[in-house]
């Protein structure tokens, strides 16, 4: 094994570090960025467009780790699970990323109908773990307060799922000849309620968190004041997160990951009981002092 480093907006660098594999998996994107839509496109589709090349090139399998970020629908019926046939309605202009995850998992998977590669692609919801910068920072950073606000009870489960069993399912899709041209939701390794999630990366920091009961019409009407402020701040930008948030910890997690463990056999091995202390506990230890 070697380690080559390179670009994946220079395709040179990305031809050259292809060469000779058997799979690329190609998880490079903007998640998070300034610079609005060019600085999406940019990375994550423009990325693709190479890694479409390169593991043409080198006449390797291509892994696409895409998102759940891509469906319009999510958290619209309570009643119906969102799966991979479901269709795919706009997004708002100003989803950077679902838009540009779309885009370049269309990308692959047209490629891959064209005969130019072989190719998958694998859409997990908020990944978790260990070195993790987005979710366990923010939440950490919230419980070591001392204390948590826990809407409705904290009844409802999380899009929540962790890296361990994102890997592994990406392994299980490069290498199932089944799952070529095909896309596969990654998002439902084990039901976590909100209050349990709270407990758990709680007992990770070693603290204890005393969990502050919110009504959720009282929840509404402050992220309603939320909105209008960030509105106000960013132009917009920001009300679209700020609406998500307040579904994924009000609203069951709305994704079925159920293709994955019929077609591919995806049997998430890290269980929340462990996985989210543990993750909780590492980011104490390493990463804690830089917040």
């Amino acid at each position: 094994m070697a380690l080559v480093v390179g670009d994946v907006l220079d395709a040179g660098s990305f031809v050259h570090a292809a060469a000779g594999c058997e799979i690329i998996f190609h998880t490079a994107a903007a998640i998070i960025a300034s610079g609005g839509w060019e600085t999406y496109r940019r990375l994550n589709v423009d990325g693709t467009w190479n890694a479409i090349a390169a593991a043409e090139r080198a006449g390797a399998r291509l892994l696409q780790l895409s998102s759940v970020a891509v469906y319009s629908s999510r958290y619209e019926d309570e009643s119906k699970k969102t799966h991979e046939d479901v269709p795919m309605g706009p997004l708002p202009e100003r989803a950077f990323y679902g838009r540009s995850k779309r885009e370049s998992e269309l990308m692959v998977l047209q490629a891959h109908a064209a005969g130019r590669i072989w190719a998958t692609a694998v859409r997990p919801c908020v990944i978790y773990g260990r070195r993790d910068r987005h979710f366990v920072p923010r939440m950490a950073n919230l419980l070591r307060r001392g204390f948590a606000p826990v809407i409705g009870g904290g009844r409802s489960t999380l899009a929540l799922v962790h890296a361990a069993n994102v890997a592994d399912g990406a392994v299980l899709a490069a290498t199932s000849d089944v799952a070529g041209g095909r896309a596969y939701n990654l998002a439902n390794d084990f039901d976590v309620s909100v209050r349990e999630a709270f407990l758990l990366g709680a007992e990770g920091l070693g603290k204890r968190v005393r969990l502050v009961p919110v009504p959720l019409i009282a929840a509404r009407a402050g992220f309603a004041v939320l909105y209008r402020g960030l509105r106000l701040l960013s132009g917009g930008r920001a009300s679209l997160v700020s609406r998500e948030s307040l579904a994924m910890i009000t609203r069951d997690n709305p994704y079925d990951s159920s293709r994955a463990r019929r077609e591919l056999g995806w049997t998430p091995r890290v269980r929340h009981v462990e996985g989210i202390p543990d993750a909780f506990r590492w980011w104490r230890e390493n990463q804690a002092r830089k917040y």
